[in-house]
């Protein structure tokens, strides 16, 4: 999303289940801490959630956010790796 001119980002956490955003961050940089603010914002109990699919980015791949994951018995979801053309 752009700013004043400047991107900025989101991160949104959605229950699959309904559609429903249940955690939400903004940011200037699109890194671990903004999807960790986003799970910060959850409403209930983590242990609630039972699958965390993301893609391969960096911001997901993280020591602050694998700590949320294990902590709350959360499983990862990762899509396949495309083959190159």
């Amino acid at each position: 999303v752009k700013v004043a001119g400047k991107w900025n980002y989101i991160c949104l956490i959605l229950d699959l289940w309904n559609r429903e955003i249940i955690g939400y961050a903004a940011g200037k940089h699109k890194t671990a801490e903004l999807v960790y603010q986003a799970f910060c914002k959850i409403p209930y109990d983590l242990s609630r959630i039972h699958i965390f699919h993301t893609d391969r980015g960096n911001e997901f791949k993280n020591k602050v956010i694998n700590k949320v994951i294990d902590t709350f018995g959360i499983k990862r979801s990762l899509p396949l790796k495309r083959l190159p053309l």
